[in-house]
């Protein structure tokens, strides 16, 4: 049996002059649930096709389920299955049309008894024959999820699956990955940029930024290197960051972006000793919160989530990608 379901050495693509991915070592242990954490735009998706074969490498090579996807890209076809983050199920079929043509594709002769097996767990047995285009989105995301089952898959990969759905779907969402992972005992590789999303769901998390992977461990282990509570201040003038960091009750403090990002030792303790040591006439605000993956990614980058996503310079990106395939 295979222990490592993905491992990453080095794994790189670049398109044109743009480094989506650089470098990238990542060790996936078979039957856990794994996420790969970032803003849109820092190469989730990248590292989504190159493991699935869909793009080739610019450098390195990744190992999934026990096949090197630069020399076995079929062989790795064979042991995965893919959920994207749009549902791509044909609505002119019903439920059992989409899975006979996943299984001509997939090459999977007997797979009526799987089927029908797999659309009765997923409480999609009386829509077997009702055309998809009929489908609540919950349901088609069901189904989808059966088509990547169909063929037995040791590892499925799904890309930003939260996406379009609602507050209801979502709940439903994290309660079938993690019963998919318990009662199917198939690894799963999920990209995310929720927050939430990544620590109720994935037993470890990577951390990704521009393009590389800056952290790595568990949801507590992360949220325990940042340490205290975190004080960020949005400064009207630049704060010299020294003289905070000498208080004893403070761990770290650095300017990012007009902002001052204090780390305290432990807990909230030390926020009144702070703020008298800070030239309060210079601080526009602040904001204080208690260790989450989201002051994870703020200590790490300087920047929260949703702030680098809009440092992506998206028609930037796409440009160049146009280029690399011309």
């Amino acid at each position: 049996m295979v222990t490592e379901a993905v491992v990453c050495n080095n794994l790189s693509k670049n398109y044109g002059s743009v480094k989506a991915v650089q470098e990238v070592n990542l060790l996936v242990k078979s039957g856990e649930i794994f996420g790969l954490l970032g803003p849109n735009g820092v190469g989730k998706t990248t590292i989504i096709k190159m493991l699935t074969t869909l793009a080739p490498p610019t450098a390195g090579d990744a190992v999934v389920g026990g096949h090197s996807i630069l020399k076995e890209p079929s062989e790795v076809k064979k042991v995965i299955g893919w959920v994207a983050s749009e549902v791509i199920v044909d609505d002119d079929l019903n439920a059992l049309e989409n899975l006979q043509l996943q299984a001509r594709l997939q090459g999977v002769k007997d797979w009526l008894p799987r089927a029908k097996s797999l659309l009765e767990y997923f409480g999609l047995s009386e829509a077997a024959k009702r055309k998809v285009r009929g489908f609540s989105k919950g349901m088609r995301k069901k189904l989808e999820i059966v088509m990547a089952l169909l063929h037995s898959p040791s590892v499925i990969f799904m890309d930003e699956p939260k996406i379009g759905l609602d507050v209801s779907t979502r709940a439903m969402l994290w309660n079938l990955i993690k019963n998919l992972n318990k009662e199917y005992g198939v690894t799963i590789f999920l990209t995310t940029h929720y927050m939430e999303e990544a620590y109720h769901l994935c037993d470890r998390i990577a951390i990704i930024n521009q393009g590389r992977i800056v952290a790595l461990g568990t949801p507590d282990e992360l949220k325990s290197k940042v340490g205290g509570y975190v004080l960020e201040l949005e400064t009207l003038r630049e704060l010299d960051p020294r003289p905070i960091q000498e208080l004893k009750a403070v761990s770290e403090a650095k300017k990012s972006d007009g902002k001052l990002i204090i780390t305290l030792a432990s807990g909230d303790n030390g926020v009144v000793e702070v703020l008298r040591a800070l030239d309060l006439s210079a601080v526009k605000g602040l904001k204080l919160e208690k260790p989450s993956l989201d002051t994870v990614f703020l200590k790490l980058t300087g920047m929260r989530i949703e702030e680098a996503e809009e440092k992506v310079d998206f028609r930037k990106f796409y440009a160049a990608i146009r280029r690399s395939r011309q």
